[in-house]
């Protein structure tokens, strides 16, 4: 890997809001509710961080790299992984990825998504991101700036940790 913004995980089932947020800060996160660690860590040829409760994995002989995730809360499962893999927040790319699907959204003219989001959203925002996989469309809401609130203070160094 020639950089930590190039960190791909595997999370297991249990690991779904901690999925959605490495998502949120753009790492390429599969999360599929099928998937063990008995299946192998190189899904989509990607060498994979797995994300794992799992306690047989973490006492077992796992040959990939993995992350036993020891709380139950989302947001110190996630500051675990970024202390863990010091990642900072320039190793970030926020609100690159559908949270959905893994797959990266790009911007799209406004008019392209008009009848494809509520009307006021239409009326009222200009900048629209859509998923070329499941064709989620994305825009800059309430919704973001909290998203975006939590990211800073993750990488706030007066943060109690």
């Amino acid at each position: 890997m020639n950089s930590k913004s190039e960190i791909c995980f595997a999370a297991e089932p249990t690991l779904g809001k901690l999925s959605k947020w490495l998502r949120i800060l753009g790492f390429d996160t599969s999360y599929e509710p099928g998937f063990s660690a008995k299946k192998g860590m190189d899904l989509g040829r990607k060498k994979r961080i797995l994300l794992t409760r799992t306690e047989r994995v973490r006492n077992g002989k796992v040959s990939q790299e993995f992350i036993f995730i020891t709380s139950n809360n989302p947001f110190e499962q996630l500051r675990q992984v970024i202390d863990t893999l010091g990642i900072g927040y320039t190793d970030t790319r926020p609100f690159s990825r559908c949270i959905r699907c893994n797959t990266r959204i790009r911007p799209v003219d406004k008019d392209s998504v008009q009848g494809n989001v509520p009307d006021f959203i239409w009326q009222t925002c200009d900048i629209f991101q859509t998923c070329g996989r499941c064709r989620r469309i994305y825009w800059p809401g309430s919704h973001t700036q909290r998203s975006h609130d939590i990211i800073m203070r993750l990488f706030d160094p007066n943060e109690k940790r």
